[in-house]
């Protein structure tokens, strides 16, 4: 399956629209990649050292953030757990709720036993202990960076500002439904080409004395996900599709079957379902996707400023090369 053109900003579509689209959908890529994501804070890099203290095991913790467990008198808050949560990532997220519980109070506590053991043998007083530590710190404080600009970027004014420059214009892109039957053939081969062409002709007349399109199409068709649904391709815009398909597509009228038509995936019967505007999604269902779109370009803009007022030197002799004058 051919991956769909991607939006610069997320887009909601109908639940199974995406595995609808099959071979003749086209490849596009987005005008600029963002690559910073929200980072996690990471847990267990803060400067508390793995040696119980006398107050760590003589406090019951406040009551905002309760001792859950002690590990050689070393404390584990509820705090912890909320961190090696996050740093666990979605891996226990299938779990039930007590048992992930269970599973990252285990987690922690290997974490505590694990670096006390490290230190009875001196292991953070080596060089390279303190060059990762330094390196973590960093990572730390830039993911904390990050978060708290991201706070700044999200707000009712700015959501609403991009919902009606990038959502709302999408009530003037025209969108078609459409049914298809492929017959794949290998470009290069002129004798498959030939008896695709054959098999798609044979196909229309069985069509046109009456046939069911749909039937036909999952008796028929060699696209698979079309075997399952008659052929159905949900609503595309004209661009989500390669050109000799689209163009077809988009002067037909509801109801009309094509000819025979050849795209680089073989050869191909159309018929149109029914064309429209593409629908405007409500501000409330895509207001997350705006909130992602909106930190992700915070952020990936303040590492730009920052990086346009440091003074970044390569030593290697292998930075970019010079702009030539």
């Amino acid at each position: 399956m051919i991956s769909l053109k991607l939006p610069a900003l997320p887009q909601v579509t109908q639940p199974d629209a995406r595995s609808r689209r099959t071979a003749v959908s086209t490849v596009a890529t987005t005008a600029v990649v963002l690559a910073l994501l929200i980072l996690p804070v990471v847990t267990g890099c803060g400067q508390q050292s793995s040696t119980p203290s006398s107050s760590s095991s003589s406090s019951g913790g406040s009551a905002s953030d309760p001792v859950i467990a002690r590990v050689n008198g070393m404390d584990i808050r509820e705090s912890d757990l909320a961190m090696a949560e996050e740093d666990l990532g979605p891996e226990l997220q299938q779990l039930p709720p007590d048992h992930r519980r269970e599973q990252i109070i285990n987690y922690v506590a290997d974490v505590m036993l694990a670096a006390q053991a490290a230190e009875g043998r001196n292991l953070q007083k080596t060089d390279e202990f303190r060059q990762r530590e330094a390196f973590f710190r960093r990572k730390l404080l830039m993911g904390l960076m990050l978060q708290d600009h991201a706070r700044s970027q999200v707000n009712e004014e700015a959501l609403r500002k991009v919902y009606d420059e990038q959502i709302k214009p999408m009530g003037a892109t025209e969108e078609v439904r459409a049914r298809h039957i492929l017959f794949r053939a290998d470009p290069k081969d002129a004798k498959a080409q030939d008896e695709a062409r054959a098999r798609a002709q044979a196909a229309l007349e069985r069509i046109k004395k009456g046939e069911e399109f749909a039937t036909v199409a999952t008796e028929l068709t060699e696209d698979p996900s079309g075997k399952e649904n008659g052929g159905d391709l949900d609503y595309f815009t004209k661009d989500q599709m390669v050109p000799e398909f689209a163009n077809i597509a988009f002067q037909m009228s509801p109801g009309q079957v094509s000819n025979p038509i050849r795209t680089q995936f073989g050869w191909h019967i159309i018929k149109l379902e029914d064309r429209r505007n593409r629908p405007v999604p409500e501000f409330e269902k895509v207001r997350p996707q705006i909130e992602t779109f909106l930190i992700r370009r915070g952020q990936t803009e303040l590492i730009g400023q920052l990086r346009e007022k440091a003074k970044i030197e390569r030593l290697d002799g292998k930075g970019a090369p010079a702009a030539k004058k």
